[in-house]
């Protein structure tokens, strides 16, 4: 005899005593003493029992609750443990996060890293004015990666004809943060 799956409907959630109500397939209503409700994913791994959050009630409704306890079965039929792959997804949605860090921030954790090797506070008041009044407006709050040729020139060419040497000096600080940029990742 084939196990039972939507054994649940949304009376039967909405309504239910404290306790944990099956909908088959390892999807499982837990309901606390205090009412609250949340669906969870159980499975075994090696011989140990696994339970998974899937999320609360009022959030994921029954339908999202059965489609989501599919996918983690296909993860399962496939070797994968869902909680893990869960754990890899948001380690890797936070190291693209991380690099996904726009120019401004870069360029403050660069000076911030190379302040101690300048002899002059000039230098710093140099970099952080000719940052902040020139490039800033431009590309300030652009990500990284983001940072091409085009937009390095719309932001110096408006100093080549005024101040050549400090449309130079800026340059050369501009790719010195992306150089910085490109060594952390």
């Amino acid at each position: 005899m084939a196990r039972e799956i939507s054994r649940l409907s949304a009376v039967k959630v909405k309504n239910a005593p404290p306790g944990m109500h099956g909908d088959g397939g390892g999807l499982w209503l837990h309901v606390n003493a205090a009412g609250a409700r949340s669906w969870i994913f159980r499975f075994m791994l090696r011989g140990k029992a696994r339970e998974m959050g899937l999320g609360p009630v009022h959030t994921i409704p029954l339908a999202e609750a059965r489609k989501r306890a599919a996918d983690c079965r296909r993860m399962r039929l496939d070797g994968i443990d869902p909680i893990e792959a869960r754990r890899a997804g948001k380690a890797n949605a936070q190291l693209e996060a991380a690099k996904a860090m726009i120019f401004e921030e870069c360029a403050r954790r660069y000076i911030e890293a190379h302040r101690a090797g300048w002899k002059s506070p000039k230098s710093l008041a140099a970099w952080e004015g000719t940052l902040a009044a020139d490039v800033f407006p431009v590309f300030g709050k652009v990500v990284v990666q983001a940072i091409d040729t085009a937009l390095v020139m719309k932001a110096i060419e408006p100093m080549w004809t005024k101040k050549p040497e400090t449309a130079v000096r800026v340059r050369g600080r501009i790719e010195a943060i992306l150089d910085y940029a490109t060594v952390r990742g």
